[in-house]
């Protein structure tokens, strides 16, 4: 695998090729941009502990959630901590998820992804990553008497 799929070439890159690899449905090349011992933390908090989980989780996310999706990148940035590490946050969008239920046609979502990545010798490789969901008008979470999950703004009550 890492014949075919090196480490990325620039810090700034990671998001597009996250992009490209997701609208290929190519969980290969997603798990590729990862260290074998990364981590990653999707927007319900399941978390994944290496670029082996990384790949299988999305192989199904590929095949099942998002099978006729497309994500887009809309905005990066890079932070750099030192020359050899750096954090990319990468807004992105999202349309095309897979109807489920009720829900005939989901919308599109935005979410911020956040990237731990390092130079290695071959290239640079993501340490970390996190994918926020971005929920317009909202400030935080909460759980309701019932247990019930949704998204809250304190400013309007």
């Amino acid at each position: 695998m890492s014949d075919e799929y090196p480490p990325f070439d620039r810090p700034e890159r990671l998001p597009e090729l996250w992009a490209l690899a997701w609208n290929r449905r190519d969980a290969d090349a997603l798990a590729a941009l990862f260290d074998e011992d990364a981590e990653f933390v999707n927007v319900t908090g399941l978390w994944w502990h290496d670029r082996k989980a990384i790949r299988k989780a999305h192989r199904y996310g590929l095949d099942v959630i998002f099978n006729e999706s497309e994500l887009t990148v809309r905005q990066v940035k890079v932070k750099w901590l030192r020359e050899d590490v750096a954090v990319i946050h990468a807004r992105m969008r999202l349309t095309g998820q897979t109807p489920i239920g009720t829900i005939e046609q989901p919308g599109p979502r935005t979410t911020i992804f956040s990237f731990v990545i390092h130079r290695t010798e071959a290239g640079w490789r993501c340490a970390s990553a996190q994918n926020t969901d971005i929920v317009p008008g909202k400030e935080t979470h909460i759980v309701d008497d019932a247990g019930t999950f949704g998204s809250v703004d304190y400013r309007t009550r």
